[in-house]
């Protein structure tokens, strides 16, 4: 349980959990009250924290679930001895979770030039914020194919991603706009697996193309989209870049962009 006796930081939202799942040692989700006054675009961050201290550690989460979603959703990693996760995976049903009331991040539509394909790149619980674009109809919208990779150390690990798409294609508001559009390509670096390995390496060696049927990347048509740990994002921008893709922004829209923000 979560500690309630410290005062509410100003400029921050006090809600109440209404769900937690735990998928694996390492991996678990929650779900919490919306305030009512919350504006953000599918993709964004926010920095989230517990009432745990008088000087409570915020740190920055994707929102998982989707902008028009009347509850949030988030996805983590549970890290021993973390200033934050540390508790937060300890969190239960009723138990208060402090967000300031800025959303912001570079994982949104707005920032990329038009294109047909898009490609969502991620590792671990760098999914989250694929899984609020993914289910925004906004983003079939601005583009006919959404391509969804997720690379992770071990099969239990996948769970999160599999439930999402398959939730989202039987979604009664966006499941007729995913439909035949949306597809998942799971890979894992550390098990067997049909698609084992690193997809930059999978990139690389033509296997990730030829599995999914598809040509390789091209800036007249792809555009892609990049969350996960310091490493990927460094290899995978490199691997875009070489693909003649160039990173944009909120202010300067490209043909890739990446998320800088991390949970410890």
């Amino acid at each position: 349980m979560t500690d309630q006796s410290f005062p509410i930081p100003a400029g921050v939202f006090a809600q109440t959990v209404t769900e937690v799942s735990h998928y694996t040692d390492r991996l678990f989700r929650f779900r919490m009250t919306r305030p009512a006054s919350l504006r953000f675009r599918s993709g964004e961050f926010v920095m989230i924290g517990l009432p745990n201290a008088e000087r409570p550690v915020f740190r920055a989460y994707s929102v998982a679930s989707p902008s028009w979603d009347e509850e949030l959703e988030f996805y983590s990693i549970k890290v021993p001895g973390g200033p934050l996760t540390e508790h937060l995976q300890k969190i239960r049903e009723g138990d208060t979770v402090l967000m300031r009331k800025k959303p912001t991040g570079t994982l949104v539509l707005d920032a990329l030039l038009p294109g047909r394909r898009l490609w969502m790149f991620s590792t671990g619980t760098g999914i989250a914020p694929f899984a609020s674009l993914i289910r925004d109809p906004e983003t079939y919208e601005k583009f006919e194919e959404v391509i969804l990779t997720h690379t992770c150390r071990e099969v239990s690990e996948l769970t999160y991603g599999q439930e999402l798409v398959a939730a989202t294609l039987a979604d009664p508001l966006v499941g007729e706009f995913a439909a035949g559009r949306l597809r998942l390509y799971n890979t894992v670096t550390r098990e067997d697996y049909p698609f084992r390995g690193r997809i930059t390496d999978l990139m690389a060696s033509g296997k990730a193309f030829a599995d999914l049927g598809l040509p390789p990347i091209s800036p007249e048509s792809d555009r892609g989209m990049i969350c996960g740990s310091m490493a990927m994002l460094r290899d995978t921008k490199a691997a875009l870049e070489g693909f003649g893709l160039e990173e944009g922004s909120n202010s300067a829209p490209g043909t890739f962009v990446v998320e800088r923000a991390f949970v410890d």
